[in-house]
């Protein structure tokens, strides 16, 4: 008993510290509320699904005009997805808006515009994981939860010095997280967390010396902080290949369909392609795939992408569609009016590789 007393007091010791250094040098965010101020279920969860893979940097700028745009959850709700989408162009990871879309609705049509406080009922969601539902409940409504990103990753593996390589250390990351999660300010303490990896506790040059957790860090005392967290090497990211179409009308326009629903990139626009599969496509294996009978000649050079689990190659084939035998899998949109359709990021290197090789949809050759 006494020894589990020293120990709570320990670490109420160090949530202390940490706080007080919070209070002190918290980030200006756009999505946190001031100081004693509670903040909006609605403004954390848009925020913590934005910033899914995605970086601090790039959804400042998203943000508050998501924001402007669908001011409460029952407005986003009531937005179609295609807009939802369009809105969401450049942030990457599509599944994200959707679900986000989808969480909308459940939450303006079956919880009456409020979103659950517990991890439990949040993660009955769509598109909320543990993380998201641990930082939601802290954050919104207080609740200790452990919430574990990267940035507290890296400050938890170093103040207990885990050896054990990412991912396997996680399971034990979150249980030394949550030792540490106070049951007074839990949300603060949260944001503290990550405040405290992303402003100090940095990858590779950590200013020990300006931490509130220094005295008790064991990596700092080990003198080698940065070598900490341990990863497992990542396998090489396979390639796959393939050939995008795009073929323009009399009239200028240019052809595009809509993905299916589910799956990777699902239900954006894009340029019509085949398959992406782990070898490159002979010109005539393509061509066969192509969405309408014409002349498609090959497009000089080759648009790359990264995803997550493989990189991408697509070889362009341009050609100009006049009368078809045969009605087209998509519709016929005007070049000029493109950014009005939701394109995601590999679409739009399409685009620019078409209309920068070839001139674009007037068919001039260079």
């Amino acid at each position: 008993m006494v020894q589990k007393r020293a120990e709570e007091a320990a670490i109420a010791a160090q949530a202390g510290r940490l706080l007080a250094w919070y209070d002190e040098n918290r980030r200006d965010l756009p999505w946190r509320a001031p100081p004693n101020t509670a903040p909006d279920p609605y403004h954390v969860w848009l925020s913590e699904i934005m910033l899914q893979q995605t970086t601090v940097a790039t959804v400042k700028g998203y943000y508050p005009r998501f924001l402007a745009r669908w001011p409460t959850v029952g407005d986003l709700a009531a937005a179609t997805i295609d807009d939802v989408l369009h809105g969401w162009q450049g942030l990457g990871y599509y599944a994200r808006a959707r679900n986000l879309h989808l969480c909308a609705r459940i939450v303006a049509e079956q919880h009456g515009g409020r979103f659950p406080a517990t991890e439990p009922a949040l993660r009955a969601l769509p598109g909320i994981g543990p993380y998201t539902a641990a930082a939601i409940a802290a954050i919104a409504f207080d609740r200790p939860s452990a919430v574990l990103d990267a940035n507290v990753e890296r400050v938890v593996a170093r103040l207990f010095a885990v050896e054990t390589p990412l991912p396997a250390a996680r399971p034990a990351l979150r249980r030394l997280a949550g030792l540490l999660t106070p049951e007074a300010r839990p949300g603060d303490h949260a944001q503290a967390m990550m405040d405290l990896g992303a402003l100090l506790c940095t990858l590779r040059t950590p200013s020990c010396g300006c931490c509130p957790w220094r005295e008790t860090c064991r990596a700092r005392l080990s003198g080698a902080p940065e070598r900490l967290p341990r990863r497992t090497p990542r396998a090489m990211r396979p390639r796959r290949h393939g050939v995008a179409f795009w073929a323009v009308r009399d009239d200028g326009a240019v052809l595009l369909r809509r993905r299916p629903p589910s799956g990777l990139l699902g239900g954006m626009v894009e340029i019509p392609s085949t398959d992406w599969r782990d070898r490159p496509w002979p010109p005539d294996s393509a061509v066969a795939r192509a969405p309408a009978a014409a002349d498609w000649r090959l497009l000089p050079g080759r648009v790359r992408h990264a995803f997550t689990h493989f990189s991408l190659e697509l070889t362009v084939a341009r050609a100009r569609i006049g009368a078809c035998r045969r009605e087209i899998d998509g519709f016929w949109w005007p070049v000029a009016r493109l950014d009005e359709q939701a394109l995601p990021t590999l679409m739009k290197k399409v685009v620019r590789h078409a209309l920068g090789t070839d001139g674009g949809a007037s068919g001039r050759k260079r």
